[in-house]
């Protein structure tokens, strides 16, 4: 399933990706307010900028909005880590530079992002897939990266696991704001969790060695 695959009754693909970020931005206002089923299409369509008659032109159903903001933002999240992120990098510095910029993403989006992980499980099963395929394929760039800058003996097993690790450490950031920017700005959260990393993997090497 992708965003193509919702159905749209107006066939000019200009004008319909034109009303759709209209619609996922005015969406994902709303869904950060009240949650996504305390949401009504018809308060959708009035932050939109458009009628409900017009929102039905682009979608069939609530659900579709939640797939198309929930596509949008991993495309933009993949967007942004393609573009700050060389996997061909082959030092500790590049992991490092790796972990900051999406670090810094997930504060960019932390909005975006808790809405996606609040309100996906009420996408169909497909989509869910859909979306989930997308993330593999993010925590897959760090899973390179990793591979690029650390000794080759570390297995597939132990690269995924780091390469988890530092998404979801990321994610908490957004998850966790409400506590952690108590204690942290961003850049003390991101040296820290670095400091952990890497004072983690000396110690797996000291241990093996």
């Amino acid at each position: 399933m992708a965003e193509n695959q919702v159905p749209s009754s107006i066939k000019d693909e200009v004008l319909v990706i034109k009303r759709r970020n209209q619609m996922i931005k005015g969406a994902v206002t709303l869904f950060i307010e009240k949650g996504f089923h305390k949401t009504t299409t018809r308060e959708i369509a009035k932050a939109s900028g458009f009628s409900i008659g017009t929102l039905y032109e682009y979608i069939r159903k609530k659900e579709d909005v939640l797939f198309l903001v929930c596509d949008s933002i991993y495309q933009r999240v993949k967007e942004r880590m393609e573009a700050s992120i060389d996997p061909t990098q082959t030092s500790i510095k590049s992991l490092i530079h790796a972990i900051q910029s999406y670090f810094q993403l997930m504060d960019d989006m932390q909005d975006e992002v808790l809405v996606m992980y609040q309100e996906v499980k009420s996408l169909s099963r497909d989509a869910q897939e859909y979306v989930l395929q997308k993330e593999r394929d993010m925590v897959a760039m760090l899973e390179q990266v990793i591979l690029n800058s650390l000794p080759e003996h570390h297995s597939k097993e132990e690269v995924k696991l780091i390469a988890n690790n530092i998404f979801v450490q990321g994610q908490m950031w957004g998850f966790r704001r409400w506590i952690l920017q108590r204690s942290f700005t961003l850049e003390s959260y991101t040296e820290g969790q670095i400091q952990l990393l890497l004072q983690g993997l000396n110690t797996q090497e000291k241990e093996r060695s």
